[in-house]
């Protein structure tokens, strides 16, 4: 199970982000700042706690999911989060934040292509131990699903592998059994 300050530290590496995401806009002379519109709430259609198909979660060792939902500044979050024993672990949720908005804010290692059918952006979005992190972006009606991998160097599985790639795996296995309507 990931450590409690660990999960709180993720949530103020998002919440970072949440702020940068909120603060941004664009601008003509002469008129003030737009923000990005944000939908009201996460997009429904998958639900990542119990939609996930089991032999994807197995299939990596992920395992005793617990509830990870967060908001802050208008972003919201809703999902779960599992475990890999001495490897990575995963936060997997829904989103209000679209691809638009991730791709605004010019993330380290930001790449653009389609999964399952979806379009989606992966990105580094921590601030330390970047290599340890990533998130991928699939594209959902009024935002994404969002798949949050942390992989600490000292993890013995899978610390020496790359975590984007770890990530886009989990992403081909999940994409797939995402609704067209979602």
């Amino acid at each position: 199970m990931v450590a409690a300050g660990k999960r709180k530290a993720l949530i103020a590496l998002v919440g970072g982000a949440v702020l940068a995401l909120t603060g941004c806009g664009s601008s003509t002379e002469g008129s003030a700042p737009e923000t990005p519109s944000v939908a009201a709430e996460v997009p429904t259609g998958f639900e990542p706690c119990t939609d996930i198909p089991q032999e994807a979660l197995e299939s990596e060792g992920l395992r005793d999911p617990m509830p990870d939902d967060a908001s802050a500044n208008g972003i919201k979050w809703d999902g779960c989060m599992w475990v890999q024993t001495d490897g990575y672990s995963a936060a997997i949720r829904t989103t209000n934040m679209t691809l638009e908005m991730i791709k605004g804010q010019g993330f380290p290692g930001t790449l653009e292509f389609e999964t399952g059918g979806r379009s989606a952006i992966v990105s580094q979005q921590g601030k330390t131990q970047v290599e340890a992190s990533c998130n991928v972006n699939v594209e959902l009606a009024g935002g994404s699903l969002e798949f949050l991998l942390t992989n600490p160097p000292s993890r013995s599985k899978t610390g020496h592998l790359d975590t984007c790639e770890l990530a886009r795996n989990l992403v081909g296995k999940v994409a797939p059994s995402i609704p067209a309507d979602a």
